[in-house]
């Protein structure tokens, strides 16, 4: 027999009662959210609540719009069972500052983007001004988009007190010390989530792409300005006291290496470097789409012999960073994104094998490399999900349908 019981309050009274029904609802969202749909037998069975209760909750979760009904495709002779989805009529913004860009993206409660706009800038803009725009990138989405909007997530690239919604410091802008958050809400009038883009990476793979379903994964993007990544561990993002777990990027390799932009000598992001293979290629920064192609190109050419030799002091560099990342976090994935994957798709046995050699026994078990599904939009998609978190966390805690702002 199945009961709310594991799932209350110690707290008595009316207060425990509200709390044991705010974290049931936020179960049974995220077990439809984790399958992108279920039955309501489902949900019984995977949540341990009865049947009652599993029906109840659903119908408030659809009067906010969190979930709706459907049909789950046809199995045989019948007529097709009703699952519960996710809520195609609830949205959030996703945010996206660079050094030559900001981009702003609508994203549904499911991960499918809405909208998408890259606004180009010719330099690195003043916090302010780079808000501003995104600001203004909101405001034209609203106008395009009937559908309710609860939040904003704002990926970051750089370091991220996300509790606070704080920038620390961020490389690639020069910005330092930047109450990120509250600027960005004063300016669109909905609550504001941040992280760090590496972190939002590692979000949006561990609930749409290769990690779903895994409780357990580490994430590494590698890109012209360094290697970023995130931690997902029993399931949630680890973000670390200040928020900054996840620095891959800055892994020891080489006591005796080149100096870091952290202050620190011999990282990872200084001996594993997109812009020393293109350079060996000759292409241009603009083509590093085209990187894996040409490096599988490059080592049959007349260069092969030396870019073997860069791939592989490459190789041998972040196969010593996953190490101590495999060591430390016991994932079931290594998701290599960016630069990276190419890298891997170059020798993947390489970085198995010695893994396998090197990881200390018992923690390379079931571990498996790979490169991420989300493709461009990955960190777009993590960002709309940090702000879908607060919701998913305490969906009573969000506004009701008819509280939601329809824009």
């Amino acid at each position: 027999m199945t009961s709310d019981l594991p799932y209350r309050s110690p707290a008595g009274g009316a207060r425990g009662v509200d709390t044991a029904r705010r974290v049931n609802l936020s179960i049974v969202l995220r077990a439809v959210l984790a399958h992108g749909g279920a039955s309501r037998a489902q949900l019984t069975v995977e949540t341990g609540l009865n049947r009652s209760t599993v029906g109840d909750i659903t119908a408030e979760l659809a009067r906010r719009g969190l979930v709706e009904e459907g049909a789950a495709p046809p199995r045989g002779v019948g007529r097709p069972s009703p699952v519960i989805l996710p809520g195609e009529r609830v949205a959030a913004f996703a945010v996206y500052p660079d050094a030559d860009s900001v981009t702003v993206a609508l994203v549904r409660l499911n991960g499918e983007l809405i909208s998408k706009i890259r606004h180009d800038t010719a330099s690195v803009l003043q916090p302010e001004e780079m808000l501003d725009v995104a600001a203004a990138l909101a405001g034209r989405m609203r106008e395009q988009h009937s559908i309710s909007i609860l939040g904003a997530g704002l990926a970051l690239p750089g370091q991220v007190r996300s509790g606070e919604g704080v920038l620390t410091f961020a490389p690639p802008l020069g910005w330092r010390e930047v109450p990120v958050a509250a600027m960005l809400e004063a300016r669109i009038g909905l609550p504001v989530a941040v992280a760090n883009d590496g972190a939002a990476g590692a979000l949006a793979e561990a609930v749409f792409g290769v990690g779903r379903n895994v409780q357990n994964l580490i994430y590494l993007n590698g890109s012209a300005r360094g290697i970023g990544g995130g931690v997902v561990a029993d399931g949630r993002i680890l973000t670390g006291h200040n928020g900054y777990a996840g620095e891959f990027g800055h892994v020891l390799v080489d006591p005796r290496g080149a100096p870091c932009a952290c202050g620190a000598r011999g990282c990872l992001e200084t001996a594993v470097r997109r812009q020393d293979l293109l350079a060996i290629l000759g292409l241009p920064e603009s083509q590093s789409h085209t990187l894996e192609e040409r490096l599988r190109i490059g080592l049959a050419g007349e260069s092969g012999e030396e870019l073997e030799e860069l791939i592989g002091r490459q190789l041998d560099a972040l196969t010593l960073a996953l190490r101590s990342a495999v060591n430390a976090f016991n994932p079931e994935l290594v998701v290599l994104g960016g630069f990276l994957g190419a890298l891997l798709s170059v020798s993947p046995e390489t970085v198995e094998r010695s893994l396998l050699i090197t990881t200390l026994t018992g923690g390379q078990d079931g571990v498996h490399i790979v490169r991420p599904a989300l493709g461009e939009n990955i960190v777009l998609i993590g960002a709309a999900q940090l702000a879908f978190e607060r919701i998913i966390a305490d969906p009573l805690g969000g506004p009701s349908r008819a509280d939601q702002i329809e824009t």
